[in-house]
């Protein structure tokens, strides 16, 4: 067990924040950060972590952080920017609490790639590696996601997952690398977020029964080994690992969202959304490297991406839903995670996997936006970076990137300079080949 922080005078932090967090209608929420800051592990994050808000579909960057208020009606939508906290930086009207922290963000507006579906889009931008990849399920990819090959050369956690998926990541199958460098998943109704994990709430009998079925399996294993060895060698690591969260005390407490005070819970937002957001930042803290969190739906909206072709709905009403929602939760974990010290070893990343047409679309009177990987947004935060910046811009339309043009390679090249591994390595496939982690892409310059 770790020792008792400090005292605030002759009061236990830990006590005194139990007194002091009965009376909340009295603080503000810097107050109850501060406070919540005051009785956490002075530790922060347990070396470089991610936390990635994954908005599938494709995000509109017209409509969040690359608007156009001077283009012609016919591309630059019903949103208008407004000013940030950082001088000449400018976001969109439905994104008030990030634009207040924008100090703490930065913004790249000029990626750019050419893949045109979600599948194969998804797998560029997260492997590297362009090429065709079946839009049919099951969308399995050619190559290892970013988080998969991270998952692989990151060190491991004491009794965590590297990488937790809530509720998983879109197409994600491993690669080359088999399912042994997959993530830990968690499920949760997104009209139900209270966010227990039945799996590590274990009785006493629970417990016994697993350590005998461990034993159990143990036995097998070593005879099935001894006649296959490659094959079942991903299958044991992967068993192993989640054998290690489902029998241990610090994953559980680290899941368990009732440890943090209500007034909280509330700055995240009642949502699927927001309690994803604040349980990463749990998870991180505890020494969780990889925290993957997908945002395709909201309570109350009409289905469940940010796909916004005119076919499927209005955009403008559906924005409406989502943007709240996503700036509140955003802006409550970027304070949070600061709030307590972890910016240095803690970087979030809110993208999908393209942007959508700067020149609206129009179904029976519908306005939409459709596939566009020709020009997307990122927004960035911590991670020891410079923040309070936008790098790139595109041209006047949002047509294409202006200036600072990047590939997603140069992106992923990026967070892997920023969790300590080389993009220049190869790692063995299952049948022995060696792959490269990037066929190409250098960290962007303005964020290292």
């Amino acid at each position: 067990m770790a020792p008792e922080p400090p005292c605030i005078g002759t009061m236990p932090r830990r006590a005194f924040l139990r007194a002091s967090l009965t009376g909340f209608s009295a603080l503000g929420i810097s107050d109850l950060l501060r406070l919540q800051a005051a009785g956490a592990s002075t530790a922060g994050a347990k070396g470089p972590a991610m936390i990635v808000v994954w908005l599938w579909g494709g995000p509109s960057h017209m409509e969040t952080f690359d608007l156009k208020p001077d283009a012609p009606e016919a591309y630059r939508g019903l949103f208008r920017p407004i000013p940030t906290s950082v001088p000449g930086i400018e976001i969109s009207e439905k994104l008030p609490r990030i634009a207040s922290i924008a100090d703490k963000c930065a913004i790249i507006r000029s990626i750019t790639h050419d893949s045109p579906g979600h599948a194969n889009s998804t797998h560029t931008v997260l492997t590297g590696y362009v090429g065709d990849v079946v839009e049919t399920a099951p969308f399995t990819p050619k190559y290892p996601y970013v988080f998969n090959a991270a998952n692989k050369f990151l060190p491991e956690p004491s009794g965590l997952p590297k990488w937790v998926a809530m509720p998983s990541l879109p197409y994600e199958g491993g690669g080359g690398l088999g399912r042994s460098y997959g993530p830990f998943k968690v499920a949760a109704d997104p009209n139900k977020p209270e966010f227990k994990v039945p799996e590590l709430i274990l009785d006493e009998a629970r417990r016994e029964r697993i350590a005998g079925r461990s034993r159990l399996l143990a036995g097998f294993d070593a005879a099935r080994r001894a006649i296959e060895p490659t094959a079942t060698r991903s299958f044991d690591d992967f068993q192993r690992r989640a054998l290690d969260v489902l029998t241990n005390s610090t994953a559980r407490d680290a899941f368990d969202l009732s440890r943090e005070p209500d007034a909280l819970r509330d700055h995240y937002g009642r949502n699927v959304v927001g309690q994803r957001c604040l349980l990463a930042r749990r998870l991180v803290e505890a020494g969780v490297r990889l925290v993957t969190i997908d945002f395709p739906c909201v309570p109350g909206q009409k289905a469940f991406s940010w796909d916004d072709h005119a076919s499927v709905w209005n955009i403008f009403e559906q924005m409406d839903i989502r943007l709240p929602v996503l700036d509140q939760a955003v802006s409550a974990l970027i304070e949070d995670v600061h709030a307590r010290g972890m910016e240095q070893e803690t970087l979030i990343v809110v993208m999908g996997e393209m942007g959508r047409t700067p020149k609206l679309s129009n179904h029976q009177g519908q306005p939409g936006r459709e596939h566009w990987g020709k020009a997307m947004s990122v927004l960035m935060s911590g991670g020891g970076m410079p923040m309070g910046q936008v790098i790139g811009s595109t041209t006047a339309k949002g047509e294409e990137p202006k200036d600072r043009r990047f590939t997603p390679n140069d992106l992923l090249a990026t967070w892997y300079k920023y969790l300590g591994i080389d993009h220049r390595l190869t790692y063995p496939d299952v049948s022995g080949r060696p792959i490269a982690l990037l066929p190409h892409g250098e960290p962007i310059s303005e964020l290292i």
